[in-house]
C-alpha cells in the first residue's frame, strides 16, 4: 500500500525540494503510462471495484437460470477467498471491519458454489454473522435473494403491487432515482410471484439464524415514528394478496413487463448497471421466459460483459465506466501539458463525440423543454444519461482540438442546453433526473438503503459551474438559455449547501474532501468574488492535511461527521484537495504553499516505476453509508491533473515563493467563525 500513516511525518524541507524539482519526470512517466493504456477505438477504461454481494447475486442469478455450467463461476469461489477479511466477514469498503449482509450474501455464494459448511473459511464467515443478528437483521436486498432460493420467507418482505405502474408518469415510479426505478419495475413482477427455485446444490442456510430458522420472525422491522404506517399499508397490501384481491393485478404486470423489454439495449443492457439487469433477468424468469430467448440471452451476456476474468478469478462488476474514464484521462494528460491535438486526444475525442445520446430517455418524463444531447456513464445506456457525465466530457473536448471543430462545438452547445433544462426547483443539479426528491420514499420499507432518490447536490452542481467557468461567456449564455437566472441561482444554493466547518459534502466521491475540492474549482472561475466562502473550504481543507503530506477520508464520514476529512492518506484525495487549494489560489490571489508543497511531494513519492500510481481504500460513492466503489482511474488521473496544474502555477510564478498563505488567512478566517 502507498499510503502514509495519519500520525507519521512525512518529508523535511529538503526532501519536499527534492520531490518538487523531481516534477517533469513524474509528469511524463504518467503520461506515458495512461496512454500506453488507451484502447485501439480511443477510450479509455479501467475496473470499477465494488464489494463481493455484485458477484455473488450473479452467482445466484445463474443458479436460478441454470446457466452456470457455462460460466467460469468456479473462478469466484478463490476470489471470495480472498476478499474474506480474518474477522471471518467481507467488507463494503476497504478497512471497515466487515459487514452483516455483505458477508451473508458471500456466505450463500460459496455455498451454491459447492462450499462446505464445515469448511473453515464458512465456520469463520458463521460466526460473525450470528455475532451480528443473522439473517433476520441483514438488508432488504439480502432478504430477497434469500427468499427467491427458500432460505428466507416472502412474508418477510414487503408487497410491491404490480397496479402501480398503472398511476400517472410521475407518481411512484418516476419519483424514484433512475437507478430505484431501474430495479424497482422488474421487482414489481418478481415481488407478485413470490417464486422459490430449486438449484443444484439446494442449500439450506439455516444455521445463519441466531433464534433458529423456527423460531424467527418474517416481518418488516418498526421505527416507532411515522414511517410506521408504510408496515401497516404493506399488512394491508399482504391482507388483499392473501384474499386473492389485487386490483389491475394482471394489467400492471403487462404494462411493467414492456417496460422492461423497451428498455433493454440492444447489447442487453438494462440502465447500464448490474442491479437492473440482474432484477430484469430475474422478473423475466418469474414470468416464464426461457434461457434462450433472444431477450434473455441478451441479458445474461450483457452480465458477462461486466465481468473481469483472470486465470485465478472471476468477479462481476457493478457498473462500466469508459466516458467517466476518458474523458477525466484526456482532463488529466492536457492539464499535465499534452498537446491538444496530440493523437491520442483526436482519437478519444472523437470516440466520445459518436457516444452521446441524440435520444430522449427517462429524464424527458418530468423534464419537458429539453432536447437530447448528453452523455452517459457506460458504452451503451440510451435512457440514463447523467448531468456529472456531460459537464465532464464537455470540459474534455473543450480543451482539445479536433479536425472538426464545428462538429464539437455544436455538440457542445447541445450538450450544455441539455443540462440547463435539467437544473432542479432549489438551484442545483442532480444527477439523473429534474427535481427528483421525494425524500418520503426512502422511509418505505423498500428503501433501507435509503437511495430512492436523485435529489440535487453540492458536487455536481459544482461540477456544471465549473464547466460553465471553462466555457467563459459562451457557457454563461448557454446555461441561463433556460432562466437567466440560472447561475445566481446555482450559486446562491452552494452558499446554503457549506457546511458550518466551511467544507462541502461529496454525494458521489469520498467525502467533504471530494465536495469541496469540486466546489472550490467552481467558485474560483465563475464567482472569484465570493472570498469569503473560498477562503473558508480552503481553510477546511489546510486544517485536514495528514502529517505525512496527504490528504486522505474514511467512507464511515458519511455516518459519522466527526470523521469529516480524516482518514489515512491518498493518491486520489490527495489530489482533489490539491486542486481545490490551487483553485482557491488562482481565485484568491494567494497560496497555501506549505500545504501545496507537502501535497505534491506525498504524490511525487508515492508513484511507482512504471509511472502508476496504487491505493487500496475506496474512494467512489454510490449510495452513501451503503454502497462504495473503487475507481482504478481515480489513483491515476487525479494525480496527474494536479500535478499539472502546480507545474503550470510554478511556471507562472517563475520562484516558490509565492504571497501571503492560505494557512496564514485560514487562522484568521476560523477565529472570525469563532468569534461569531
Amino acid at each position: 500500500m502507498q499510503t502514509q500513516a495519519k500520525g507519521s511525518q512525512h518529508g523535511d524541507a529538503g526532501e519536499i525540494a527534492a520531490a518538487i524539482a523531481n516534477i517533469d519526470d513524474v509528469i511524463g512517466k504518467s503520461q506515458d503510462y495512461l496512454l500506453s493504456l488507451q484502447q485501439p477505438e480511443g477510450y479509455w477504461w479501467a475496473e470499477l471495484e465494488s464489494n463481493v454481494t455484485i458477484t455473488a447475486e450473479a452467482v445466484l442469478l445463474h443458479k436460478i437460470w441454470g446457466t452456470d455450467a457455462t460460466r467460469p463461476l468456479a473462478k469466484v469461489e478463490p476470489y471470495l477467498r480472498r476478499e474474506q477479511r480474518a474477522h471471518g466477514g467481507w467488507e463494503l469498503f476497504y478497512g471497515d471491519g466487515g459487514e452483516l449482509s455483505t458477508t451473508v450474501e458471500a456466505y450463500m455464494a460459496l455455498r451454491l458454489l459447492g462450499v462446505s459448511t464445515t469448511d473453515p473459511a464458512l465456520q469463520k464467515a458463521k460466526q460473525f454473522i450470528l455475532d451480528r443478528g443473522g439473517i433476520t437483521q441483514t438488508r432488504i436486498f439480502t432478504k430477497f435473494h434469500l427468499a427467491l432460493i427458500g432460505c428466507y420467507d416472502w412474508q418477510g418482505l414487503p408487497s410491491l403491487p404490480a397496479w402501480i405502474m398503472l398511476l400517472p408518469n410521475s407518481f411512484p415510479i418516476y419519483e424514484m432515482s433512475s437507478w430505484a426505478r431501474g430495479s424497482t419495475v422488474p421487482l414489481l413482477i418478481v415481488f407478485d410471484k413470490k417464486p422459490v427455485y430449486v438449484v443444484e446444490p439446494a442449500i439450506s442456510l439455516d444455521e445463519l439464524y441466531v433464534e433458529g430458522r423456527a423460531n424467527a420472525k418474517f416481518e418488516l422491522p418498526r421505527k416507532g415514528d411515522w414511517s410506521d404506517a408504510f408496515v401497516w399499508l404493506d399488512n394491508a397490501f399482504k391482507l388483499a394478496e392473501s384474499w386473492q384481491w389485487v386490483p389491475f393485478r394482471n394489467e400492471g404486470l403487462a404494462v411493467a413487463e414492456r417496460w422492461i423489454l423497451e428498455r433493454q439495449e440492444a447489447t442487453g443492457d438494462w440502465g447500464g448497471i448490474i442491479p437492473a439487469m440482474l432484477n430484469s433477468l430475474l422478473a423475466l424468469r418469474a414470468l416464464g421466459y426461457d434461457a434462450s430467448d433472444p431477450v434473455v440471452h441478451r441479458g445474461l451476456q450483457a452480465v458477462d460483459r461486466f465481468a473481469v476474468e483472470t486465470s485465478d478469478v472471476y468477479w462481476v462488476q457493478p457498473c462500466v465506466s469508459p466516458v467517466w474514464d476518458t474523458a477525466l484521462v484526456m482532463r488529466s494528460l492536457v492539464d499535465s501539458g499534452l498537446a491538444p491535438d496530440h493523437p491520442a486526444l483526436v482519437k478519444g475525442g472523437q470516440w466520445l463525440l459518436d457516444a452521446q445520446i441524440l435520444d430522449y430517455g427517462d429524464w424527458a418524463v418530468k423534464n419537458k423543454v429539453g432536447q437530447p444531447g448528453a452523455w452517459a456513464f457506460e458504452f451503451i445506456n440510451r435512457f440514463y444519461p447523467d448531468v456529472d457525465d456531460t459537464a465532464v466530457v464537455v470540459m474534455a473536448l473543450n480543451q482539445i482540438q479536433l479536425p472538426n471543430e464545428a462538429l464539437k462545438q455544436q455538440a457542445i452547445a447541445r450538450a450544455v442546453k441539455w443540462i440547463a433544462s435539467m437544473q432542479c426547483r432549489p438551484g442545483g443539479w442532480a444527477a439523473f433526473d429534474l427535481d427528483n426528491d421525494a425524500d418520503w420514499l426512502n422511509q418505505v420499507p423498500y428503501g433501507d438503503l435509503k437511495a430512492m432518490i436523485d435529489p440535487n447536490t453540492a458536487d455536481v452542481t459544482a461540477r456544471v459551474l465549473e464547466m460553465v467557468g471553462k466555457l467563459g461567456q459562451r457557457g454563461q449564455d448557454l446555461i441561463q438559455t433556460c432562466d437567466r437566472q440560472s447561475l445566481q441561482r446555482a450559486l446562491a444554493y452552494l452558499q446554503r449547501e457549506q457546511e458550518p466547518e466551511g467544507c462541502w459534502f461529496g454525494r458521489w466521491g469520498v467525502n467533504y474532501v471530494y465536495g469541496t475540492s469540486g466546489v472550490l474549482s467552481a467558485l474560483a472561475l465563475v464567482a472569484p468574488e465570493q472570498r469569503r466562502p473560498i477562503e473558508r473550504g480552503a481553510a477546511w481543507l489546510v486544517t485536514c492535511q495528514n502529517r505525512d503530506g496527504g490528504w486522505g477520508e474514511t467512507c464511515s464520514s458519511y455516518k459519522n461527521r466527526s470523521l469529516m476529512g480524516q482518514g489515512d492518506s491518498t493518491v486520489s484525495q490527495t489530489a482533489w484537495a490539491l486542486n481545490g487549494l490551487l483553485s482557491a489560489g488562482e481565485a484568491l490571489g494567494s497560496y497555501e504553499l506549505d500545504a501545496i508543497n507537502r501535497g505534491i511531494a506525498y504524490l511525487v513519492q508515492a508513484q511507482q516505476a512504471d509511472g502508476s500510481w496504487d491505493e487500496d481504500y475506496f474512494t467512489g460513492t454510490g449510495f452513501p453509508c451503503h454502497f462504495y466503489l473503487k475507481y482504478h482511474f481515480y489513483y491515476q488521473n487525479f494525480p496527474l491533473m494536479a500535478l499539472g496544474r502546480y507545474r503550470s502555477l510554478l511556471g507562472q510564478q517563475q520562484t516558490l515563493t509565492l504571497p501571503l498563505t492560505l494557512k496564514t488567512r485560514a487562522v484568521e478566517v476560523l477565529t472570525a467563525e469563532a468569534d461569531c
